[in-house]
């Protein structure tokens, strides 16, 4: 939101210089972006006056003058302009002046001939038309009445309307009231505690007397949806002439970036800008049945918008129509068939009130947002339409634009009650942290507009962001200063800490670092090429997603169900990097469609690695992060159906019969679609391991007595793994069997073909004796008669 300070200053005071403004506003809430001075860019530019012209010689269309700069003697400048004459007053860039862009003016010569400076055209001054609507655009800017009085020598910025300050602010979407100058001005009121000067629009037509043309007589309005327009109030004046706005009007709407075009339409914008609420002009004549009715659209109905574009409808748009067409979309943009031209005689002026959700919903629909819509949307005042008719009507007579008629059209739905909130200067000092007096605190709502009786304060129409006491709270906080509020921490509120999740995580991520891996975050929207690179069948439930609806590509359409593309993807580019040994990590969330209207999202480890690493390491990683998560009765059980990894160095990860992930060495296939090395990878659900965790580390008292150590070979097929043998020797051990440790496998000359030797070191060990070589063989005995009997190895 742009404001002239020169039009703040009709409705407050503040002597404040740019810099002092920007930081008590923004610290007041109002964040300012910027404080722009057209004027600073235009240095000794002066009013010429022109007294005499002649041809140069030698020249079909050079003309010196002498111009009047205020000094004792004129001035010679040369000129190829063909639209300046004696008597003439002109912008004049003196020897040694600048211009908007840099531009710099010295004394020089043209064909022998002394110039003193440059007679300046309006695009040399960064106007246009718009700005001075009698200007030659393709000659000198020869002053009008508009610019007068003036005397040689004077600045030109103030003539031109460059002397102002230009303050950008940063609105939120919460304060829809801000969007306006009044808005801002009674910010500005209440931060640099002057008065707030309160308009009171006055039409002079309304206190006359005596038999005059009412609007009922020429116009009804109705409103078939109150849903969606719960207000609607209209006013008709009569047109002398459609003409170009004075210039302090031109000058104030090219300050908030409005281009002005005439008197009436200026007048809407000039309105919005000032009140906060939206306006349009139809053309009376142009109303079928001299009637507006608010309706929906009927479904595929097409209208031409002012800007020429034909736009088709749909049932659940608004629009304003007469008894046969619809004339503007509401909200958003009025009709091409209603637009106000030189030959209008009389005007409807429409200030209505309408949903937000719907404005926004149609004007995105349309693809056709305007600073209309962008205000509608937001949730406007409905009690602001009739304050801001009043004043277009005024301005009306104010630029003789015409003469109002009689009476106003105001419809209206349910009318709202105020909000009021009980007023607690205790409670709010406890949350603020503060001791801020009640009076302190009643002056501050006051001023911005509330209303406080006996303890009770009533919420202004303007102001639906405030719903609670703690908004009050915020209220007088920003204008007491939240640079003054002294740090506490909240009385009664337990100090912040990590949930048991969120230590998980930190833990989880500080481990995979000491490991040698560094973090990475990636997208997650993927496509299907995603999976085919990963070489997922067509019938993989993998493919599954949830689709985006407004995805910004066929990339990223997807809501990935696997982390696996999105970590080769981050290894492919480190290897195209040049990068010879990579290892990476991510926290990353998955996305399940379970057919609710969610997915399942699930945060998964996924470790990925090429260079120095054989599946050996990557499984060692998976153990080290296991072990510190806690997970106990921890199985790797050989995967070979997963299409993504290879079928033969591949192990699904396991606690007891939970399924925690995968681990093992990238396809040959995939890595080939990424341009890898041989890569090792591992996911594992995060939830699961915590779920699978201890609550808490258990200690154990160092042992009392030593261990027993016992190795024994078997022999078996090949087919029976060191996993199954393993968990079959730590059962059939019992209490004795502490740890169980692989130190070869064998295949041979001496052992049978299809067979292969595996052997193991033996740890047993009790905890209330020493064990004797009689109990430690039995042990083994026991060991030996279950791994034959379960899946047929025999001692070697």
């Amino acid at each position: 939101m742009k404001i002239s300070r020169e039009w703040l200053s009709d409705y407050v005071d503040i002597k404040a210089s740019a810099k002092e403004y920007e930081d008590a506003m923004t610290m007041s809430g109002s964040k300012v972006e910027e404080t722009v001075s057209p004027g600073d860019e235009i240095i000794n530019v002066v009013v010429g006056h022109v007294e005499t012209i002649e041809k140069m010689p030698d020249s079909d269309h050079l003309w010196i003058c002498s111009v009047n700069v205020g000094r004792d003697e004129p001035v010679q400048i040369i000129t190829g302009a063909q639209n300046v004459k004696a008597g003439d007053h002109a912008p004049v860039a003196l020897h040694k002046s600048r211009l908007p862009g840099g531009v710099k003016i010295e004394r020089g010569k043209i064909r022998g001939h002394r110039s003193e400076g440059m007679l300046c055209s309006t695009y040399e001054l960064k106007l246009d038309k718009h700005d001075f609507p009698y200007a030659d655009e393709e000659g000198i800017f020869i002053l009008g009445d508009d610019c007068m009085p003036c005397s040689p020598g004077d600045d030109i910025r103030p003539i031109i309307g460059a002397d102002d300050s230009i303050v950008e602010f940063e609105i939120t979407s919460n304060r829809p009231d801000c969007l306006s100058v009044l808005g801002l001005a009674r910010e500005s009121a209440v931060t640099f505690g002057v008065d707030f000067k309160q308009p009171e629009p006055a039409v002079k037509s309304d206190n006359e007397t005596g038999h005059q043309l009412s609007i009922r007589d020429l116009l009804s309005i109705e409103i078939a949806n109150y849903e969606l327009c719960p207000r609607y109030t209209g006013r008709m004046v009569k047109i002398n002439k459609i003409e170009p706005s004075p210039k302090w009007m031109r000058r104030r709407l090219r300050a908030a970036g409005v281009r002005p075009i005439n008197n009436i339409v200026d007048i809407t914008n000039y309105v919005m800008l000032e009140y906060g609420q939206p306006m349009h002009a139809f053309d009376h004549a142009c109303l079928d049945g001299s009637k507006i009715i608010v309706r929906t659209a009927a479904e595929g109905e097409v209208m031409n918008t002012l800007d020429g574009t034909p736009r088709v409808l749909t049932s659940d748009m608004l629009v304003i129509a007469d008894s046969v067409k619809p004339v503007g979309i509401a909200g958003v943009m009025g009709g091409e068939n209603s637009e106000i031209t030189d030959k209008t005689e009389y005007v409807v002026f429409e200030s209505a009130n309408f949903k937000g959700i719907s404005i926004r919903k149609t004007a995105a629909a349309l693809n056709m947002r305007t600073d209309s819509s962008s205000r509608f949307e937001k949730g406007l005042d409905r009690e602001n339409t009739l304050p801001a008719v009043q004043r277009a009507c005024e301005l009306v007579e104010l630029l003789g634009a015409g003469s109002v008629i009689g009476g106003i059209i105001d419809l209206r739905g349910e009318v709202r009650v105020p909000l009021t909130l009980a007023l607690e200067p205790k409670r709010i000092n406890t949350l603020l942290g503060t001791s801020i007096d009640e009076s302190f605190m009643i002056k501050t709502l006051e001023a911005l507009g509330f209303g406080i009786s006996g303890g009770v304060v009533t919420v202004p129409s303007w102001r639906n962001d405030v719903e609670h006491y703690t908004d009050l709270a915020e209220e007088i906080a920003r204008f007491y200063g939240y640079d003054v509020i002294e740090p506490t921490l909240h009385s009664g509120s337990p100090a912040g800490s990590f949930s048991p999740k969120q230590i998980a995580e930190r833990c989880l991520g500080a481990l995979c670092r000491a490991m040698g891996f560094s973090e990475i975050y990636t997208y997650s929207f993927i496509g299907q090429s995603d999976y085919d690179s990963i070489c997922l069948p067509p019938d993989s439930p993998l493919r599954n997603s949830v689709t985006i609806l407004n995805p910004l590509g066929e990339e990223t359409s997807l809501m990935r169900t696997t982390s696996l593309p999105s970590m080769l993807g981050a290894l492919a580019k480190n290897r195209g990097h040049r990068n010879p040994d990579t290892r990476l990590y991510e926290l990353a969330v998955i996305y399940r469609d379970i057919a609710e209207a969610l997915p399942d999202e699930r945060p998964v480890l996924t470790i990925g690695a090429y260079g120095a690493c054989d599946f050996f390491e990557i499984k060692g990683v998976c153990e080290t992060v296991l072990r510190e998560m806690r997970v106990s009765d921890v199985r790797f059980i050989a995967e070979g159906n997963d299409p993504s990894y290879h079928p033969g160095r591949t192990a699904a990860v396991y606690s007891g019969d939970v399924r925690l992930g995968t681990v093992g060495q990238i396809h040959p296939a995939v890595t080939k679609n990424y341009g890898l090395p041989d890569t090792y990878a591992a996911e594992l659900d995060f939830l699961q391991m915590l779920e699978c965790a201890a609550e808490e580390s258990k200690f154990k008292q160092l042992p009392r007595f030593p261990a027993v150590l016992r190795d024994i070979a078997v022999v078996c097929d090949q087919s029976v793994t060191v996993a199954e043998l393993s968990d079959i020797i730590k059962r059939s051990g019992g209490v004795l069997m502490r740890d169980v440790k692989l130190f070869d496998v064998y295949t041979g000359n001496q052992v049978a073909e299809g067979k292969k030797s595996v052997a193991f070191s033996l740890s047993l060990r009790s905890d209330e004796q020493t064990l004797t070589d009689e109990q430690a063989d039995k042990v083994v005995a026991d060991v030996l008669a279950a791994l034959s009997k379960e899946v047929g190895a025999v001692i070697r």
